[in-house]
């Protein structure tokens, strides 16, 4: 009896680990949709009032590290393990597809430090939001 039960934990835990490729390209996938929609309200409101552009880029920064925070959340809802690196994974991830999605849509392609320093910061936030999110589900189980 013991050795059957250790094999269907083995076995739970096999799967868990292949469904993280599953769970991070679904994560990436909903900070993107985020991001592109609240990037879209962002606009309509900056058309419509008088916000300075001077809030422009901070407001991008904070849409930008939600759709990661959310994107995270909702990769690893069903995770225990491995927050750390899946948080990582999608940070730099939703970064780069961010990045390329958003130079089509503008027609402007610039590779140089800031996407660097994005990619960076965005694996800083997916990696805590990774962390806190596995450690808020253990502590509430």
């Amino acid at each position: 009896m013991k050795l059957k039960a250790l094999r269907l934990k083995r076995n739970d835990g096999e799967k868990q680990k292949r469904g993280i490729g599953t769970a991070i390209a679904k994560g990436v996938l909903v900070a993107l949709t985020f991001s592109l929609i609240g990037v879209l309200i962002f606009a309509f409101v900056l058309k419509f009032t008088n916000i300075s552009e001077g809030l422009i880029t901070p407001v991008n920064q904070i849409i930008k590290y939600v759709s990661i925070l959310l994107g995270t959340a909702f990769a690893l809802k069903k995770q225990r393990e491995i927050g750390l690196l899946s948080g990582l994974i999608i940070g730099i991830l939703y970064t780069l597809v961010a990045f390329f999605v958003f130079s089509v849509l503008s027609g402007h392609f610039a590779f140089d430090w800031t996407l660097l320093v994005d990619c960076a910061f965005g694996a800083l936030i997916g990696g805590l939001c990774g962390i806190i999110c596995v450690n808020i589900k253990k502590s509430s189980v």
